[in-house]
């Protein structure tokens, strides 16, 4: 396994005392929004209250919140809602549009200790800008491979020019934060520079084997002994389902019993449902619900190949389910093959299905991989998470600001 990210107590005792930040912290997702970036930003700000920084919220307003005002849940979140657009495709999610000189005269009001930018759309875009022209030191995530899910959308072209987009982005700030140490090489490779890995946690007391329900199963018209298989995640062809599909008619050809349920929403869902008629097809759940879905199920089938970690890895793995997975991201990091679950070579889509074969047939091995990965995924507490991810903003602010290298998109943003 690839070796653990250093601790944070090594990188604070490099700190001066601390005292309250004021974060602006910038993200183009938000919960109720469902995908594995608004759900870990979501923690990582409360994770910054709950340690009395001052946190301001910039994302765009999301389509339920048309003509409201800014929300203020927190003493210390102050929540601004920009303009925003549907995004192509998934119409339920906003992406924020170009608004440097808003960024400017608000922070020149109201000055931030330092910067954090979670996506890199028009308001990410924006606000490194405003930030530099204000210097404002600048922390960044790189959560979503754009690059890689270019060729799943005819667009497969672009994916040089959006890894240089990519890289300028990243570049100008003073740290990009990456989930694991094999994405951190990926990237220095790329060309990128401060590169540090701040991992992701996992709630692992709404996540537990405790929430698997009885009743839950009945209602999918399954009995106790019969096998449940899940998927967790956006339904869309960036996710590989086609594997996902060949290795369930592959174990139900070898029980005729067997299920799949699918967890998620997005342009596949209707054909996958009209292709699997007996797969039980959930839709997105959320909180304590999507838990039970979880805990319900009794084998997990992780076959994305475009993850920057895949939050779902742990939930399962919290949720007391062996995964099988491709060897790369949260699932290289965390599962030891053959300990808490199966890793299929990158890309192998032949052996994702033998393997998903082989652990569907056999109750011991799941059994064992299950409890496996449950005391593996009490690892992952966030508050050691939250705890890296400040120590980067201190660091940050104590550097020198990188060159002014990244050409603006718009002078009249």
């Amino acid at each position: 396994m690839p070796a653990s990210p250093p601790s944070p107590l090594v990188v604070e005792e490099l700190l001066p005392a601390q005292r309250s930040l004021r974060v602006a912290f910038v993200t183009e997702t938000w919960p109720p929004e469902v995908n594995g970036v608004a759900m870990t930003v979501a923690r990582v700000v409360d994770g910054l209250q709950r340690r009395r920084h001052e946190v301001q919220l910039l994302r765009p307003r999301q389509a339920a919140e048309a003509g409201t005002a800014s929300p203020q849940a927190h003493p210390l979140l102050h929540e601004v809602l920009m303009r925003g657009l549907p995004i192509p495709r998934y119409p339920h999610l906003r992406m924020g549009m170009p608004c440097k000189r808003e960024l400017v005269q608000r922070w020149s009001l109201r000055r931030p200790d330092v910067v954090h930018i979670a996506t890199e759309g028009p308001l990410g875009w924006s606000a490194l800008h405003a930030a530099r022209h204000l210097k404002l030191p600048v922390t960044s995530d790189f959560r979503t491979n754009f690059h890689a899910y270019s060729r799943h959308y005819g667009i497969g072209w672009l994916r040089g020019p959006i890894m240089g987009y990519l890289r300028r982005f990243h570049n100008a700030a003073a740290v990009t934060m990456v989930p694991t140490e094999p994405l951190q090489r990926e990237l220095e490779g790329a060309g990128f520079r401060h590169v540090r890995v701040v991992a992701r946690g996992v709630d692992c007391q709404r996540f537990t084997p405790a929430r698997r329900s009885a009743a839950l199963r009945a209602a999918w018209g399954v009995a106790e002994d019969d096998l449940v298989v899940a998927c967790v995640g956006r339904l869309a062809s960036e996710k590989n389902l086609e594997v996902l599909v060949q290795a369930h008619l592959a174990i139900r050809a070898a029980d005729a019993r067997a299920r799949l349920l699918l967890v998620g929403d997005g342009p596949l869902r209707d054909a996958l449902a009209a292709r699997l008629p007996g797969a039980i097809v959930a839709g997105s759940r959320h909180g304590d619900d999507l838990a039970a879905h979880y805990a319900s199920a009794d084998l997990f089938l992780f076959p994305s190949l475009t993850e920057t970690f895949g939050n779902v890895t742990t939930e399962a793995m919290a949720s007391g389910l062996p995964v099988v997975a491709f060897d790369y991201a949260a699932a290289a990091q965390l599962i030891r093959a053959g300990e808490q679950g199966v890793l299929v070579p990158f890309g192998d889509s032949d052996e994702f299905v033998r393997a998903a074969v082989a652990l569907a047939g056999s109750h011991a091995c799941r059994q064992a991989m299950g409890e496996a990965a449950r005391r593996r995924a009490l690892a992952q507490d966030w508050d050691s998470v939250i705890s890296r991810f400040e120590a980067e903003l201190w660091l940050a602010m104590r550097q020198p600001l990188p060159p002014a290298s990244v050409r603006p998109a718009t002078t009249a943003a």
